[in-house]
Protein backbone atom coordinates (compact mmCIF):
# COMPACT_ATOMS: atom_id res chain seq x y z
CA UNK A 1 0.00 0.00 0.00
CA UNK A 2 1.43 3.28 -0.94
CA UNK A 3 0.13 7.05 -1.27
CA UNK A 4 -1.34 5.99 -5.34
CA UNK A 5 -2.85 2.12 -3.83
CA UNK A 6 -6.06 1.90 -2.65
CA UNK A 7 -6.96 0.16 1.27
CA UNK A 8 -7.46 -3.14 0.63
CA UNK A 9 -8.82 -5.12 3.64
CA UNK A 10 -5.58 -6.52 4.41
CA UNK A 11 -4.24 -3.58 4.25
CA UNK A 12 -6.89 -1.84 6.81
CA UNK A 13 -6.53 -4.91 8.82
CA UNK A 14 -2.77 -4.52 9.33
CA UNK A 15 -3.52 -0.94 9.90
CA UNK A 16 -5.78 -2.06 12.94
CA UNK A 17 -3.45 -4.43 14.32
CA UNK A 18 -0.34 -1.48 14.12
CA UNK A 19 -3.23 0.68 16.12
CA UNK A 20 -4.02 -1.93 18.52
CA UNK A 21 0.00 -2.50 19.07
CA UNK A 22 0.22 1.07 19.70
CA UNK A 23 -2.46 1.65 22.32
CA UNK A 24 -1.53 -1.36 24.42
CA UNK A 25 2.20 -0.14 24.18
CA UNK A 26 0.88 3.09 25.36
CA UNK A 27 -1.32 1.50 28.48
CA UNK A 28 1.91 -0.39 29.33
CA UNK A 29 4.87 1.58 29.60
CA UNK A 30 4.53 5.00 31.03
CA UNK A 31 7.76 6.91 32.08
CA UNK A 32 7.70 10.34 33.15
CA UNK A 33 10.61 12.32 32.43
CA UNK A 34 12.36 14.21 35.65
CA UNK A 35 12.77 17.33 34.82
CA UNK A 36 9.24 17.54 33.94
CA UNK A 37 7.12 14.94 35.18
CA UNK A 38 4.14 16.12 33.38
CA UNK A 39 5.95 15.04 30.54
CA UNK A 40 5.73 10.82 29.54
CA UNK A 41 7.76 8.54 27.63
CA UNK A 42 5.91 5.97 26.13
CA UNK A 43 6.84 3.07 23.14
CA UNK A 44 3.73 3.90 21.43
CA UNK A 45 4.57 6.16 18.47
CA UNK A 46 7.31 2.80 17.19
CA UNK A 47 3.84 0.58 15.73
CA UNK A 48 3.43 4.36 13.85
CA UNK A 49 7.11 4.37 12.95
CA UNK A 50 6.66 1.18 10.98
CA UNK A 51 3.32 1.80 9.45
CA UNK A 52 4.94 4.79 8.14
CA UNK A 53 8.03 3.16 7.06
CA UNK A 54 5.94 -0.07 5.64
CA UNK A 55 3.02 1.43 4.03
CA UNK A 56 3.88 4.66 3.71
CA UNK A 57 3.54 8.53 4.96
CA UNK A 58 -0.56 8.45 4.86
CA UNK A 59 -0.70 4.94 6.51
CA UNK A 60 1.22 6.30 9.35
CA UNK A 61 -0.66 9.53 9.38
CA UNK A 62 -3.64 7.01 9.56
CA UNK A 63 -2.80 5.26 12.01
CA UNK A 64 -1.75 8.34 14.27
CA UNK A 65 -4.82 10.11 14.08
CA UNK A 66 -6.70 7.24 15.75
CA UNK A 67 -3.98 6.24 18.32
CA UNK A 68 -4.24 10.03 19.36
CA UNK A 69 -8.05 10.13 19.28
CA UNK A 70 -8.10 7.00 21.63
CA UNK A 71 -5.57 8.54 23.89
CA UNK A 72 -6.53 11.83 24.47
CA UNK A 73 -10.34 11.26 24.36
CA UNK A 74 -10.97 7.82 25.40
CA UNK A 75 -7.82 7.40 28.05
CA UNK A 76 -7.88 10.01 30.26
CA UNK A 77 -5.11 11.56 27.42
CA UNK A 78 -5.14 15.73 28.08
CA UNK A 79 -7.89 16.52 25.53
CA UNK A 80 -7.30 18.58 22.54
CA UNK A 81 -4.61 19.74 23.82
CA UNK A 82 -3.00 16.26 24.09
CA UNK A 83 -4.47 15.46 21.06
CA UNK A 84 -2.80 17.97 19.24
CA UNK A 85 0.47 18.04 20.45
CA UNK A 86 1.02 14.05 19.81
CA UNK A 87 -0.39 14.33 16.27
CA UNK A 88 1.80 16.81 15.69
CA UNK A 89 4.60 15.48 17.26
CA UNK A 90 4.29 11.59 15.75
CA UNK A 91 2.69 12.83 12.58
CA UNK A 92 5.72 14.48 11.68
CA UNK A 93 7.94 11.98 11.94
CA UNK A 94 5.30 9.81 10.37
CA UNK A 95 5.45 12.12 7.37
CA UNK A 96 9.44 12.54 7.19
CA UNK A 97 10.32 8.85 7.21
CA UNK A 98 7.69 7.59 5.30
CA UNK A 99 8.44 10.13 2.52
CA UNK A 100 12.16 10.03 2.70
CA UNK A 101 12.39 5.97 2.94
CA UNK A 102 9.74 5.26 0.21
CA UNK A 103 11.92 6.85 -2.36
CA UNK A 104 14.86 4.51 -1.40
CA UNK A 105 14.49 1.27 0.86
CA UNK A 106 18.17 0.65 2.35
CA UNK A 107 19.36 0.95 5.90
CA UNK A 108 21.20 3.72 5.53
CA UNK A 109 18.52 5.82 4.23
CA UNK A 110 16.30 4.31 7.47
CA UNK A 111 18.98 5.93 9.70
CA UNK A 112 18.63 9.11 7.73
CA UNK A 113 14.88 9.46 7.26
CA UNK A 114 14.98 8.52 11.18
CA UNK A 115 17.54 11.10 12.26
CA UNK A 116 16.12 13.92 9.84
CA UNK A 117 12.38 13.32 11.26
CA UNK A 118 13.59 13.26 14.98
CA UNK A 119 15.15 16.85 14.66
CA UNK A 120 12.15 17.94 12.28
CA UNK A 121 10.01 17.00 15.05
CA UNK A 122 11.55 18.65 17.99
CA UNK A 123 12.12 22.06 15.89
CA UNK A 124 8.47 21.55 15.26
CA UNK A 125 7.56 20.98 18.92
CA UNK A 126 9.51 24.03 20.25
CA UNK A 127 7.52 26.28 17.88
CA UNK A 128 4.10 24.36 19.12
CA UNK A 129 4.82 24.56 22.76
CA UNK A 130 5.68 28.37 22.35
CA UNK A 131 2.27 28.67 20.25
CA UNK A 132 0.17 25.82 22.20
CA UNK A 133 0.82 25.44 25.66
CA UNK A 134 0.13 29.33 26.80
CA UNK A 135 -3.21 29.13 25.54
CA UNK A 136 -4.47 25.59 26.18
CA UNK A 137 -2.20 25.21 29.62
CA UNK A 138 -2.82 29.08 30.59
CA UNK A 139 1.28 29.29 31.24
CA UNK A 140 3.09 32.40 30.46
CA UNK A 141 4.89 31.83 27.22
CA UNK A 142 8.21 33.54 28.57
CA UNK A 143 7.68 30.50 30.77
CA UNK A 144 7.57 28.16 28.40
CA UNK A 145 10.29 29.82 26.33
CA UNK A 146 12.41 29.22 29.07
CA UNK A 147 11.63 26.01 29.23
CA UNK A 148 12.68 25.27 25.73
CA UNK A 149 16.48 24.22 25.71
CA UNK A 150 15.92 22.54 29.67
CA UNK A 151 12.84 20.55 28.79
CA UNK A 152 11.23 21.00 25.46
CA UNK A 153 13.94 20.20 23.34
CA UNK A 154 15.54 16.97 25.68
CA UNK A 155 12.43 15.54 25.79
CA UNK A 156 11.62 15.60 22.41
CA UNK A 157 15.33 14.15 21.49
CA UNK A 158 14.69 11.40 23.82
CA UNK A 159 11.64 10.22 23.11
CA UNK A 160 11.75 10.37 19.22
CA UNK A 161 15.11 9.09 19.37
CA UNK A 162 14.44 6.39 21.52
CA UNK A 163 11.36 5.41 19.57
CA UNK A 164 13.34 5.61 16.49
CA UNK A 165 16.23 3.63 17.88
CA UNK A 166 13.67 1.36 18.57
CA UNK A 167 11.84 1.17 15.07
CA UNK A 168 15.27 0.99 13.36
CA UNK A 169 15.99 -2.42 15.34
CA UNK A 170 12.20 -3.88 15.09
CA UNK A 171 11.00 -2.75 11.71
CA UNK A 172 13.25 -5.28 9.49
CA UNK A 173 11.72 -8.59 11.91
CA UNK A 174 7.88 -7.21 11.57
CA UNK A 175 8.26 -6.25 7.87
CA UNK A 176 8.08 -9.72 6.55
CA UNK A 177 5.03 -9.94 7.79
CA UNK A 178 3.15 -6.47 7.20
CA UNK A 179 4.47 -7.36 3.51
CA UNK A 180 4.01 -10.98 3.23
CA UNK A 181 7.24 -12.36 3.38
CA UNK A 182 8.98 -9.60 1.14
CA UNK A 183 12.39 -8.23 1.97
CA UNK A 184 11.75 -4.15 2.41
CA UNK A 185 14.92 -3.06 3.55
CA UNK A 186 18.01 -3.44 1.11
CA UNK A 187 20.74 -6.01 2.67
CA UNK A 188 23.60 -3.42 1.57
CA UNK A 189 24.38 -0.57 4.03
CA UNK A 190 24.11 2.01 1.31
Amino acid sequence: MNNTSKFTAASIAKLAMMTAVSVVLLLIVRIPFPPAPFLVYDPADVPIYITAFAFGPVAGLIVTLIVCLIQAFMLGGDGLYGFLMHFVATGIVAVVIGLMYSNCKTKKRAIISLAVAVVVATAVMCIMNILVTPAYMGAPREAVVAMIPTVIIPFNLLKAGLNAVLTFILYKRVSGFLHGGQQVIAENAE
